[in-house]
Protein backbone atom coordinates (compact mmCIF):
# COMPACT_ATOMS: atom_id res chain seq x y z
CA UNK A 1 0.00 0.00 0.00
CA UNK A 2 2.87 2.37 0.85
CA UNK A 3 4.52 1.70 -2.52
CA UNK A 4 1.23 2.44 -4.31
CA UNK A 5 0.84 5.70 -2.38
CA UNK A 6 4.38 6.82 -3.25
CA UNK A 7 3.81 5.92 -6.91
CA UNK A 8 0.52 7.85 -6.94
CA UNK A 9 2.21 10.91 -5.43
CA UNK A 10 5.01 10.75 -8.01
CA UNK A 11 2.50 10.51 -10.85
CA UNK A 12 0.44 13.38 -9.41
CA UNK A 13 3.54 15.53 -9.00
CA UNK A 14 4.60 14.83 -12.58
CA UNK A 15 1.15 15.77 -13.91
CA UNK A 16 1.09 18.99 -11.92
CA UNK A 17 4.60 19.88 -13.09
CA UNK A 18 3.61 19.78 -16.76
CA UNK A 19 3.27 23.04 -18.64
CA UNK A 20 0.81 24.13 -21.30
CA UNK A 21 2.56 24.13 -24.68
CA UNK A 22 0.16 26.81 -25.94
CA UNK A 23 1.84 29.26 -23.57
CA UNK A 24 5.14 28.72 -25.38
CA UNK A 25 3.33 29.31 -28.68
CA UNK A 26 2.06 32.63 -27.31
CA UNK A 27 5.58 33.68 -26.31
CA UNK A 28 6.91 32.83 -29.77
CA UNK A 29 4.10 34.72 -31.51
CA UNK A 30 4.92 38.11 -29.92
CA UNK A 31 6.64 40.27 -32.55
CA UNK A 32 9.24 42.93 -31.78
CA UNK A 33 8.80 44.25 -35.33
CA UNK A 34 5.10 44.89 -34.80
CA UNK A 35 5.79 46.47 -31.41
CA UNK A 36 8.42 48.72 -33.00
CA UNK A 37 6.00 49.76 -35.74
CA UNK A 38 3.30 50.60 -33.20
CA UNK A 39 5.62 52.58 -30.94
CA UNK A 40 6.86 54.47 -33.99
CA UNK A 41 3.31 55.31 -35.06
CA UNK A 42 2.38 56.54 -31.59
CA UNK A 43 5.54 58.64 -31.22
CA UNK A 44 4.94 60.20 -34.64
CA UNK A 45 1.70 61.79 -33.46
CA UNK A 46 3.99 64.49 -32.07
CA UNK A 47 2.27 64.83 -28.74
CA UNK A 48 -0.37 62.74 -27.04
CA UNK A 49 -0.89 65.11 -24.14
CA UNK A 50 -4.36 64.68 -22.62
CA UNK A 51 -5.24 68.31 -23.45
CA UNK A 52 -3.72 68.24 -26.96
CA UNK A 53 -5.44 68.44 -30.35
CA UNK A 54 -8.39 66.10 -30.91
CA UNK A 55 -9.35 67.20 -34.44
CA UNK A 56 -6.19 66.56 -36.46
CA UNK A 57 -5.72 63.18 -38.09
CA UNK A 58 -1.96 63.32 -37.72
CA UNK A 59 -1.18 65.05 -34.43
CA UNK A 60 -2.47 64.94 -30.87
CA UNK A 61 -4.27 62.54 -28.59
CA UNK A 62 -7.41 62.47 -30.71
CA UNK A 63 -5.53 61.05 -33.70
CA UNK A 64 -3.71 58.61 -31.42
CA UNK A 65 -6.82 57.16 -29.81
CA UNK A 66 -8.60 56.85 -33.15
CA UNK A 67 -5.61 54.94 -34.49
CA UNK A 68 -5.57 52.65 -31.44
CA UNK A 69 -9.27 51.94 -31.88
CA UNK A 70 -8.70 51.17 -35.57
CA UNK A 71 -6.01 48.65 -34.60
CA UNK A 72 -8.34 46.93 -32.14
CA UNK A 73 -11.05 46.95 -34.82
CA UNK A 74 -8.65 45.27 -37.30
CA UNK A 75 -7.74 42.63 -34.74
CA UNK A 76 -11.43 41.98 -34.09
CA UNK A 77 -12.15 41.69 -37.80
CA UNK A 78 -9.36 39.13 -38.15
CA UNK A 79 -10.77 36.97 -35.31
CA UNK A 80 -14.38 36.97 -36.54
CA UNK A 81 -15.32 39.95 -34.37
CA UNK A 82 -14.07 38.37 -31.15
CA UNK A 83 -13.42 41.80 -29.58
CA UNK A 84 -15.96 44.33 -28.42
CA UNK A 85 -14.25 47.66 -29.10
CA UNK A 86 -15.51 50.98 -27.77
CA UNK A 87 -14.60 54.32 -26.23
CA UNK A 88 -15.22 54.90 -22.53
CA UNK A 89 -15.04 58.57 -21.58
CA UNK A 90 -15.55 61.04 -18.77
CA UNK A 91 -15.61 64.82 -18.77
CA UNK A 92 -12.98 66.32 -16.45
CA UNK A 93 -13.64 69.96 -15.76
CA UNK A 94 -11.16 72.81 -15.70
CA UNK A 95 -9.66 73.32 -12.25
CA UNK A 96 -10.20 69.75 -11.07
CA UNK A 97 -6.51 69.98 -10.29
CA UNK A 98 -3.65 72.22 -11.38
CA UNK A 99 -2.99 70.08 -14.46
CA UNK A 100 -6.51 70.43 -15.88
CA UNK A 101 -6.38 73.89 -17.41
CA UNK A 102 -9.49 73.44 -19.56
CA UNK A 103 -12.48 71.15 -19.78
CA UNK A 104 -11.40 67.88 -21.38
CA UNK A 105 -12.93 64.56 -22.30
CA UNK A 106 -10.67 61.80 -20.99
CA UNK A 107 -11.23 58.98 -23.47
CA UNK A 108 -10.13 55.37 -22.98
CA UNK A 109 -10.04 52.83 -25.80
CA UNK A 110 -11.37 49.46 -24.62
CA UNK A 111 -11.33 46.05 -26.33
CA UNK A 112 -13.01 43.12 -24.58
CA UNK A 113 -12.42 39.48 -25.48
CA UNK A 114 -15.33 37.68 -23.84
CA UNK A 115 -14.78 34.47 -21.92
CA UNK A 116 -16.72 31.35 -22.78
CA UNK A 117 -17.50 30.18 -19.24
CA UNK A 118 -17.01 33.16 -16.92
CA UNK A 119 -17.73 36.18 -19.13
CA UNK A 120 -18.13 38.54 -16.16
CA UNK A 121 -14.66 37.73 -14.81
CA UNK A 122 -12.11 40.10 -16.33
CA UNK A 123 -8.33 40.20 -16.37
CA UNK A 124 -7.06 43.55 -17.65
CA UNK A 125 -3.91 44.66 -19.48
CA UNK A 126 -3.48 48.40 -19.80
CA UNK A 127 -1.13 50.90 -21.38
CA UNK A 128 -1.29 54.69 -21.27
CA UNK A 129 -2.12 56.71 -24.36
CA UNK A 130 -1.01 60.14 -23.15
CA UNK A 131 2.45 61.72 -22.99
CA UNK A 132 4.07 64.87 -21.57
CA UNK A 133 7.31 66.86 -21.35
CA UNK A 134 8.89 68.91 -18.54
CA UNK A 135 5.91 71.24 -18.06
CA UNK A 136 2.92 68.96 -17.39
CA UNK A 137 0.60 71.66 -18.74
CA UNK A 138 2.40 72.11 -22.06
CA UNK A 139 0.07 70.39 -24.52
CA UNK A 140 1.41 71.89 -27.76
CA UNK A 141 5.15 71.11 -27.97
CA UNK A 142 6.48 67.74 -29.08
CA UNK A 143 6.13 64.98 -26.49
CA UNK A 144 6.77 61.74 -28.40
CA UNK A 145 6.53 59.55 -25.28
CA UNK A 146 8.18 56.62 -27.03
CA UNK A 147 8.90 54.68 -23.86
CA UNK A 148 6.49 56.53 -21.55
CA UNK A 149 4.19 55.14 -22.60
CA UNK A 150 3.95 54.16 -26.24
CA UNK A 151 5.82 51.01 -25.19
CA UNK A 152 3.07 49.89 -22.80
CA UNK A 153 0.34 50.83 -25.27
CA UNK A 154 2.06 48.96 -28.12
CA UNK A 155 2.51 45.93 -25.87
CA UNK A 156 -1.19 45.93 -25.08
CA UNK A 157 -2.12 46.04 -28.77
CA UNK A 158 0.34 43.24 -29.54
CA UNK A 159 -1.03 41.07 -26.73
CA UNK A 160 -4.50 41.52 -28.23
CA UNK A 161 -3.23 40.47 -31.66
CA UNK A 162 -1.76 37.25 -30.33
CA UNK A 163 -4.34 36.23 -27.72
CA UNK A 164 -7.28 36.93 -30.03
CA UNK A 165 -6.28 33.70 -31.79
CA UNK A 166 -7.37 31.73 -28.72
CA UNK A 167 -10.52 31.32 -26.65
CA UNK A 168 -10.51 31.53 -22.87
CA UNK A 169 -12.94 30.76 -20.07
CA UNK A 170 -12.58 34.23 -18.53
CA UNK A 171 -12.76 37.59 -20.29
CA UNK A 172 -9.72 39.70 -21.16
CA UNK A 173 -9.72 43.49 -21.44
CA UNK A 174 -7.08 45.30 -23.46
CA UNK A 175 -7.24 49.02 -22.81
CA UNK A 176 -5.50 52.27 -23.63
CA UNK A 177 -6.00 54.65 -20.70
CA UNK A 178 -5.82 58.44 -21.06
CA UNK A 179 -5.19 61.19 -18.55
CA UNK A 180 -2.47 59.39 -16.59
CA UNK A 181 -0.04 62.30 -16.55
CA UNK A 182 -2.77 64.74 -15.51
CA UNK A 183 -3.99 62.76 -12.50
CA UNK A 184 -4.77 59.09 -13.32
CA UNK A 185 -8.16 60.11 -14.72
CA UNK A 186 -8.50 57.31 -17.27
CA UNK A 187 -8.04 54.63 -14.64
CA UNK A 188 -10.50 56.36 -12.33
CA UNK A 189 -13.06 56.50 -15.11
CA UNK A 190 -12.72 52.86 -16.14
CA UNK A 191 -12.71 51.63 -12.54
CA UNK A 192 -15.95 53.51 -11.90
CA UNK A 193 -17.38 52.13 -15.17
CA UNK A 194 -16.47 48.60 -14.05
CA UNK A 195 -18.25 49.16 -10.74
CA UNK A 196 -21.31 50.49 -12.55
CA UNK A 197 -21.39 47.45 -14.84
CA UNK A 198 -20.76 45.05 -11.92
CA UNK A 199 -17.68 43.61 -13.60
CA UNK A 200 -15.69 41.18 -11.50
CA UNK A 201 -12.16 42.37 -12.21
CA UNK A 202 -9.78 39.57 -11.26
CA UNK A 203 -6.73 41.77 -11.72
CA UNK A 204 -5.22 44.70 -13.59
CA UNK A 205 -1.77 44.54 -15.16
CA UNK A 206 -0.72 48.14 -15.75
CA UNK A 207 2.20 48.49 -18.16
CA UNK A 208 4.01 51.79 -17.84
CA UNK A 209 7.45 51.99 -19.47
CA UNK A 210 8.51 48.55 -20.69
CA UNK A 211 11.12 49.53 -23.28
CA UNK A 212 14.25 50.89 -21.57
CA UNK A 213 17.23 48.72 -20.59
CA UNK A 214 19.86 51.37 -19.73
CA UNK A 215 19.39 53.17 -16.45
CA UNK A 216 20.51 56.66 -15.58
CA UNK A 217 23.05 54.92 -13.33
CA UNK A 218 24.63 53.25 -16.37
CA UNK A 219 23.34 49.75 -15.60
CA UNK A 220 22.24 47.82 -18.69
CA UNK A 221 19.83 44.93 -18.09
CA UNK A 222 17.49 43.36 -20.62
CA UNK A 223 16.20 40.54 -18.42
CA UNK A 224 15.03 42.15 -15.17
CA UNK A 225 11.67 43.85 -14.67
CA UNK A 226 9.71 45.08 -11.67
CA UNK A 227 6.26 44.14 -10.40
CA UNK A 228 4.92 46.78 -8.03
CA UNK A 229 2.06 45.82 -5.73
CA UNK A 230 0.47 47.25 -2.61
CA UNK A 231 0.39 45.04 0.52
CA UNK A 232 -3.32 45.19 1.39
CA UNK A 233 -6.31 46.93 -0.24
CA UNK A 234 -7.05 50.50 0.87
CA UNK A 235 -10.69 49.43 1.07
CA UNK A 236 -10.15 47.05 3.99
CA UNK A 237 -12.37 47.64 7.00
CA UNK A 238 -11.21 48.64 10.45
CA UNK A 239 -12.23 45.18 11.63
CA UNK A 240 -10.02 43.56 8.98
CA UNK A 241 -7.13 45.84 9.90
CA UNK A 242 -7.38 44.93 13.57
CA UNK A 243 -7.62 41.22 12.75
CA UNK A 244 -4.33 41.38 10.84
CA UNK A 245 -2.51 42.27 14.06
CA UNK A 246 -3.34 38.83 15.41
CA UNK A 247 -3.58 36.61 12.32
CA UNK A 248 -1.10 38.17 9.88
CA UNK A 249 -1.58 39.03 6.22
CA UNK A 250 0.27 42.35 6.09
CA UNK A 251 1.83 41.33 2.76
CA UNK A 252 -0.97 39.13 1.45
CA UNK A 253 -3.57 41.41 -0.10
CA UNK A 254 -5.17 40.62 -3.44
CA UNK A 255 -2.67 42.72 -5.41
CA UNK A 256 0.26 40.99 -3.76
CA UNK A 257 -1.22 37.60 -4.71
CA UNK A 258 -1.50 38.80 -8.31
CA UNK A 259 2.17 39.83 -8.19
CA UNK A 260 3.16 36.39 -6.89
CA UNK A 261 1.14 34.74 -9.66
CA UNK A 262 2.97 36.77 -12.32
CA UNK A 263 6.31 35.95 -10.72
CA UNK A 264 5.54 32.22 -10.71
CA UNK A 265 4.17 32.08 -14.25
CA UNK A 266 7.15 34.01 -15.59
CA UNK A 267 9.69 31.76 -13.85
CA UNK A 268 7.85 28.70 -15.17
CA UNK A 269 7.61 29.67 -18.83
CA UNK A 270 10.31 32.34 -19.21
CA UNK A 271 13.03 31.28 -16.75
CA UNK A 272 15.56 33.52 -18.46
CA UNK A 273 13.67 36.54 -17.12
CA UNK A 274 14.25 38.04 -13.68
CA UNK A 275 10.99 39.35 -12.20
CA UNK A 276 11.48 41.47 -9.09
CA UNK A 277 8.51 41.85 -6.79
CA UNK A 278 8.66 45.32 -5.28
CA UNK A 279 6.71 45.56 -2.04
CA UNK A 280 5.36 49.03 -2.71
CA UNK A 281 2.32 50.44 -4.51
CA UNK A 282 4.58 52.20 -7.01
CA UNK A 283 7.92 53.96 -7.18
CA UNK A 284 8.72 56.11 -4.17
CA UNK A 285 6.16 58.92 -3.99
CA UNK A 286 4.98 58.34 -7.57
CA UNK A 287 1.88 56.83 -9.12
CA UNK A 288 0.53 54.75 -11.96
CA UNK A 289 -2.75 53.73 -13.52
CA UNK A 290 -3.21 50.59 -11.42
CA UNK A 291 -3.78 52.78 -8.36
CA UNK A 292 -7.35 53.90 -9.22
CA UNK A 293 -8.32 50.23 -9.54
CA UNK A 294 -6.72 49.50 -6.16
CA UNK A 295 -8.68 52.43 -4.73
CA UNK A 296 -11.87 50.81 -6.03
CA UNK A 297 -11.02 47.52 -4.33
CA UNK A 298 -9.64 45.63 -7.35
CA UNK A 299 -6.33 43.78 -7.53
CA UNK A 300 -3.84 45.69 -9.64
CA UNK A 301 -0.09 45.78 -10.20
CA UNK A 302 2.42 47.73 -12.27
CA UNK A 303 4.84 45.98 -14.65
CA UNK A 304 7.79 48.06 -15.80
CA UNK A 305 11.47 48.14 -16.63
CA UNK A 306 14.00 47.68 -13.83
CA UNK A 307 16.31 50.58 -14.67
CA UNK A 308 14.77 53.95 -15.46
CA UNK A 309 16.53 56.79 -17.24
CA UNK A 310 15.29 60.09 -15.90
CA UNK A 311 16.95 62.08 -18.71
CA UNK A 312 14.30 60.59 -20.99
CA UNK A 313 11.22 60.84 -18.76
CA UNK A 314 9.03 63.95 -18.76
CA UNK A 315 11.77 65.96 -20.46
CA UNK A 316 11.78 68.69 -23.09
CA UNK A 317 13.62 67.47 -26.18
CA UNK A 318 17.07 69.06 -26.07
CA UNK A 319 20.79 68.46 -25.69
CA UNK A 320 22.64 69.81 -22.64
CA UNK A 321 26.26 69.14 -21.71
CA UNK A 322 26.38 66.39 -24.29
CA UNK A 323 23.32 64.62 -22.85
CA UNK A 324 20.33 64.02 -25.10
CA UNK A 325 17.12 64.63 -23.19
CA UNK A 326 13.66 63.49 -24.22
CA UNK A 327 11.58 60.35 -24.58
CA UNK A 328 12.54 59.50 -28.14
CA UNK A 329 12.26 56.41 -30.28
CA UNK A 330 16.03 55.85 -30.41
CA UNK A 331 16.13 55.00 -26.70
CA UNK A 332 13.58 52.16 -26.84
CA UNK A 333 14.79 48.57 -26.88
CA UNK A 334 12.14 46.72 -28.86
CA UNK A 335 13.36 43.22 -28.00
CA UNK A 336 13.01 44.04 -24.31
CA UNK A 337 9.53 45.45 -24.90
CA UNK A 338 8.74 42.17 -26.65
CA UNK A 339 9.84 40.18 -23.60
CA UNK A 340 7.70 42.19 -21.20
CA UNK A 341 4.77 41.99 -23.60
CA UNK A 342 5.20 38.21 -23.54
CA UNK A 343 5.21 38.29 -19.73
CA UNK A 344 1.84 40.02 -19.86
CA UNK A 345 0.42 37.76 -22.54
CA UNK A 346 1.25 34.49 -20.77
CA UNK A 347 -0.23 35.73 -17.52
CA UNK A 348 -3.37 37.00 -19.22
CA UNK A 349 -3.73 33.61 -20.91
CA UNK A 350 -3.02 31.62 -17.75
CA UNK A 351 -5.47 33.53 -15.57
CA UNK A 352 -8.10 33.63 -18.31
CA UNK A 353 -7.84 29.84 -18.73
CA UNK A 354 -8.10 29.10 -14.99
CA UNK A 355 -11.12 28.56 -12.75
CA UNK A 356 -12.05 31.29 -10.25
CA UNK A 357 -10.08 31.57 -7.03
CA UNK A 358 -11.61 29.80 -4.01
CA UNK A 359 -13.85 31.96 -1.86
CA UNK A 360 -14.37 32.07 1.91
CA UNK A 361 -11.09 30.39 2.73
CA UNK A 362 -10.98 29.68 6.44
CA UNK A 363 -8.05 28.55 8.55
CA UNK A 364 -7.77 26.86 11.93
CA UNK A 365 -5.38 24.93 14.11
CA UNK A 366 -4.71 27.32 16.96
CA UNK A 367 -2.59 25.59 19.68
CA UNK A 368 -2.42 22.43 17.56
CA UNK A 369 0.40 20.74 15.63
CA UNK A 370 -1.51 21.11 12.38
CA UNK A 371 -3.17 23.61 10.09
CA UNK A 372 -6.73 23.12 8.86
CA UNK A 373 -8.07 24.91 5.78
CA UNK A 374 -11.61 25.02 4.44
CA UNK A 375 -13.04 26.77 1.39
CA UNK A 376 -16.08 26.97 -0.88
CA UNK A 377 -16.27 24.55 -3.77
CA UNK A 378 -15.20 26.00 -7.12
CA UNK A 379 -17.34 24.68 -9.95
CA UNK A 380 -15.34 22.97 -12.72
CA UNK A 381 -12.18 22.84 -10.62
CA UNK A 382 -10.39 19.50 -10.93
CA UNK A 383 -8.61 20.05 -7.64
CA UNK A 384 -6.97 22.53 -5.30
CA UNK A 385 -3.50 23.44 -4.17
CA UNK A 386 -3.03 24.21 -0.51
CA UNK A 387 0.03 26.43 -0.24
CA UNK A 388 2.21 27.37 2.68
CA UNK A 389 5.41 29.37 3.02
CA UNK A 390 7.72 30.75 5.67
CA UNK A 391 6.42 34.07 6.98
CA UNK A 392 9.55 35.78 5.60
CA UNK A 393 9.33 34.19 2.13
CA UNK A 394 8.04 36.34 -0.75
CA UNK A 395 6.76 33.34 -2.74
CA UNK A 396 4.50 30.33 -2.23
CA UNK A 397 7.10 27.60 -1.82
CA UNK A 398 5.23 24.47 -0.67
CA UNK A 399 1.91 22.92 -1.64
CA UNK A 400 -0.33 19.91 -1.23
CA UNK A 401 -2.63 18.98 -4.11
CA UNK A 402 -6.08 17.58 -3.26
CA UNK A 403 -9.18 16.59 -5.22
CA UNK A 404 -12.89 16.12 -4.43
CA UNK A 405 -12.68 17.86 -1.05
CA UNK A 406 -13.02 21.42 0.22
CA UNK A 407 -11.21 21.06 3.53
CA UNK A 408 -7.93 19.53 4.53
CA UNK A 409 -5.66 19.33 7.56
CA UNK A 410 -1.91 19.64 7.10
CA UNK A 411 -0.62 17.40 9.90
CA UNK A 412 2.66 18.43 11.46
CA UNK A 413 2.56 21.91 9.94
CA UNK A 414 2.33 24.35 12.85
CA UNK A 415 -0.08 27.14 12.06
CA UNK A 416 2.01 29.76 13.86
CA UNK A 417 5.09 29.28 11.69
CA UNK A 418 3.75 29.75 8.15
CA UNK A 419 1.36 31.64 5.93
CA UNK A 420 -1.23 29.66 3.99
CA UNK A 421 -3.39 29.99 0.87
CA UNK A 422 -5.53 27.96 -1.53
CA UNK A 423 -5.84 28.01 -5.32
CA UNK A 424 -8.16 26.16 -7.70
CA UNK A 425 -6.79 24.02 -10.53
CA UNK A 426 -8.75 23.47 -13.73
CA UNK A 427 -8.95 20.31 -15.79
CA UNK A 428 -6.60 21.99 -18.26
CA UNK A 429 -3.98 22.36 -15.51
CA UNK A 430 -4.25 26.14 -15.25
CA UNK A 431 -4.37 27.52 -11.76
CA UNK A 432 -6.19 30.43 -10.20
CA UNK A 433 -4.61 33.20 -8.18
CA UNK A 434 -4.08 32.10 -4.59
CA UNK A 435 -6.72 33.09 -2.03
CA UNK A 436 -5.43 34.07 1.41
CA UNK A 437 -7.62 33.00 4.37
CA UNK A 438 -10.28 35.52 5.27
CA UNK A 439 -11.76 33.89 8.37
CA UNK A 440 -10.84 31.74 11.35
CA UNK A 441 -12.08 28.21 11.95
CA UNK A 442 -12.62 27.60 15.67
Amino acid sequence: MRKFTILFLLISTNILAQTDTKIYDIINAISSDRIKADITTLANFGTRHTLSDTISNTRGIGAARRWIKSEFDKISSDCNHCLEVFYQKDLVKKGTNARITKNVWVVNVVAIQKGTKYPNNYIVMSGDIDSRISDPNNFTDDAPGANDNASGMAGTIEAARVLSNYTFENSIIYVGLSGEEQGLFGGKGLAAYAKEKNWNIVGVMNNDMIGNIKGVDGVIDNRTFRIFSEPVPPTETERQRKARRFYGGEVDGISRQLARYIYKTTKTYMPEMNPKMIYRLDRFGRGGHHRPFNDAGFAGIRIMEAHENYTQQHQDIRTENGIEYGDRLQFVNFEYAKKLTAVNAINLASIAAAPPSPKNVGIGGIVEASAKLKWDKVNDAKGYKIYWRDTTSPTWDNFKYVENITEFTLEGIVLDNYFFGVSAVGKNGHESIVSFPSKIIR
